[in-house]
């Protein structure tokens, strides 16, 4: 059994799909074991993204991810890695494959919906950052 980390995006927020996009992950075997919708501190989407904080996109990226609220998720169930970024699709929605969460609601490469944990390691990080151990089932 697997856990990783879910962020819908401010995009996806503000177009009203968080249910769709739930939808998606338990429609397809994946548990929700914690959810909650927040709005990110400038210094939460640094800290978050500080991998990328030498990338050109960066600063664009924090402006985008503090733009409104987010609903951060921890799925699991087996292989749910994987599977979170095959339910996603294509970082670029223009890429990505029919009936993928990002094929049906991104608008392009930044603003593309979703944000799916791409490795178990990550996932742990990632999910420590948003929940406490009491606030997962």
């Amino acid at each position: 059994m697997e856990r990783t980390l879910s962020i819908i995006k401010p995009d996806a927020v503000a177009k009203g799909v968080i249910g769709k996009i739930l939808d998606r992950f338990e429609s397809n075997g994946l548990k929700i074991a914690a959810t909650k919708k927040l709005q990110l501190t400038r210094q939460d989407a640094e800290a978050f993204y500080a991998i990328h904080r030498e990338r050109p996109f960066f600063n664009d990226l924090v402006d985008f991810m503090v733009s409104g609220p987010v609903v951060v998720s921890v799925l699991e169930g087996e292989n749910a890695v994987a599977k979170n970024r095959d339910l996603m699709g294509a970082t670029n929605p223009q890429e990505a494959a029919p009936g993928t969460i990002r094929a049906d609601f991104a608008e392009n490469i930044d603003a593309n919906a979703v944000h799916g944990s791409d490795s178990l390691e990550n996932a742990a990080n990632e999910i420590k950052f948003f929940f406490s151990g009491r606030e997962l089932s």
